[in-house]
């Protein structure tokens, strides 16, 4: 028995190195990736595609190597033997998952996307800014031939989406999504009809100069207090804001600043910074394995909406950090009011951009693009008429036409540095969850909204470090979940909160 357990543990190492070997593989990508999209000049573009090309297919080629499946197979009575919540029966589990997806995927294949994504994506930075959806279109058309190709690398899907879907929410399928934001949206448009019935908040106090390097600063004294620890890692702009990790201790944000738009910047860096958290917060140990990471798109978006609205649009939030802000710039807000500052950045409005969009309205926004990119993978929409059944949907859903196609089709960039098809279901699953999980943060901890009004977060972000992030991938998010909530997806946290908060500033 102790020879055999030896043996095991023989291999488990065999594993790690191995799995460790990926992932530096595929973090040197990352490095690439993120120098593209903040320092790289434009004439890099070409060879950059091609090395993130070749990155990507040695990774692919150690992941899909028969040997490492071999070995995964081998371990599988191992992790059988082991109880459900350890790590290495985890880690077991989560490697033949990765190993049977992309083994399904030609290491050709994948070379050919990722370099035909850099080239997409540098288009797209050119196109956008010029309205010239022309440009980009023949790369789209491209990348939607590619979406299909890789979902057709498993068959016995009941949608085209669902292999996309699944790949960042794993287990949901396009069904299921399609329920899921039927209720929501039978929930929310009554609640946006009803808010829209009064005129506008006055949102101009944060449509004045604000100076960038002003604005940077108090985000990055604002994220600190948060929790996102800069010596492992750091904030720099770019077209649009992410977050990367390199690993452990190198977890890296970017942000975009408009200086006539104080609200740009300031929540786009709590919203990375919350992503930078879960990553942050994540099991040292998991650190050059498959573990290491956000479970899901849904439950990494959780993260970041958490932070950026529930806590820092709240009142509680501001009566600590307002006064410091009419500090920065006492110009602009010294004579503004608490209550008009709040209602400003709480404002309820249709709109055309996703990101700028509130609270209530964002997840329509996150619907039209499910829906489009569904029609496109089963071929009822073709990408050149792209840009007219997206102004339709927004004149229909929201009441709001686009006059370009700059905050048009072209204002996310998702379908041009990616695949069509699974990329925004998990911007409405992350804020359900945000709900959810701050709710039951609060249960367990009472004092947290108190807490918050003083400028207090260790409380909250050592819950969420305690019972998310430290588990990395360990747990699938439905599990998670139930291991958090105690309950499956629910979407009535969420609402009531919504119609809390906004039934209050709106006396509904």
């Amino acid at each position: 028995m102790l020879k055999g357990w030896t043996k095991m543990e023989e291999k488990m190492r065999d594993l790690k190195q191995r799995l460790s070997e990926i992932h530096d593989l595929e973090m040197a990508n990352a490095v690439l990736g993120w120098d593209q999209l903040t320092y790289m000049p434009p004439g890099g573009a070409e060879a950059r595609g091609r090395q993130m090309a070749t990155l990507a297919r040695l990774a692919q080629e150690k992941m899909t190597d028969p040997g490492l499946g071999k070995l995964i197979e081998e371990l599988l009575p191992y992790a059988d033997s082991l109880p459900e919540d350890h790590d290495d029966a985890a880690l077991i589990r989560v490697a033949k998952r990765d190993f049977d997806r992309l083994t399904k995927i030609p290491p050709q294949l994948i070379a050919r996307v990722y370099e035909h994504q850099s080239r997409c994506y540098m288009a797209w930075t050119e196109a956008r800014p010029n309205n010239d959806f022309e440009k980009v279109r023949p790369l789209l058309e491209q990348t939607l031939e590619y979406s299909r190709e890789v979902a057709n690398c498993f068959p016995g899907y009941e949608h085209i989406a669902d292999p996309l879907i699944d790949w960042a929410d794993y287990g949901m399928k396009a069904k299921n999504l399609r329920v899921l934001f039927d209720q929501l949206r039978q929930e929310l448009v009554p609640l946006v009809q009803a808010i829209t019935s009064y005129p506008p908040s006055d949102d101009s106090c944060l449509r004045q100069h604000f100076p960038e390097k002003d604005q940077i600063a108090f985000g990055e004294q604002v994220i600190r207090a948060l929790g996102y620890d800069f010596q492992r890692g750091r904030q720099d702009k770019s077209p649009h804001p992410f977050t990367t990790r390199f690993g452990y201790g190198d977890v890296r944000i970017t942000t975009r600043v408009k200086e006539n738009d104080f609200g740009e910047a300031f929540f786009s860096t709590v919203h990375e910074a919350g992503h930078a958290m879960y990553e942050q917060g994540c099991n040292p140990a998991f650190d050059g394995t498959p573990l290491f990471g956000g479970t899901s798109a849904g439950v990494h978006e959780s993260q970041s909406r958490l932070w950026e609205n529930v806590v820092a649009r709240s009142r509680e939030f501001w009566e600590y950090y307002y006064p410091l802000l009419q500090k920065t710039f006492p110009g602009q807000l010294g004579n503004v009011t608490l209550d008009t500052f709040y209602r400003a950045i709480n404002k309820v409005q249709p709109s055309l951009v996703r990101t700028d969009a509130d609270e209530v309205t964002y997840n329509l926004h996150v619907m039209i693009r499910f829906d489009l990119e569904l029609q496109m993978l089963e071929g009822s929409l073709e990408v050149k008429h792209l840009p007219e059944a997206w102004n339709e949907r927004y004149r229909s859903d929201l009441g709001v036409v686009p006059p370009d196609d700059r905050d048009g089709c072209l204002q996310d960039v998702h379908w041009y540095g990616g695949f069509i098809g699974g990329q925004f279901q998990g911007y409405t699953l992350g804020n359900i969850l945000s709900a959810l999980f701050y709710h039951h943060a609060v249960l367990e901890i009472p004092s947290i909204p108190e807490e918050i009004r003083q400028g207090k977060f260790e409380n909250l972000h050592g819950w969420l470090k305690e019972h998310i992030y430290q588990h990395g991938r360990k747990y699938t998010a439905p599990d998670l979940i139930r291991r958090v909530t105690g309950r499956d997806l629910d979407i009535q946290p969420y609402i009531a909160y919504l119609k809390r908060k906004y039934g209050e500033l709106y006396s509904l």
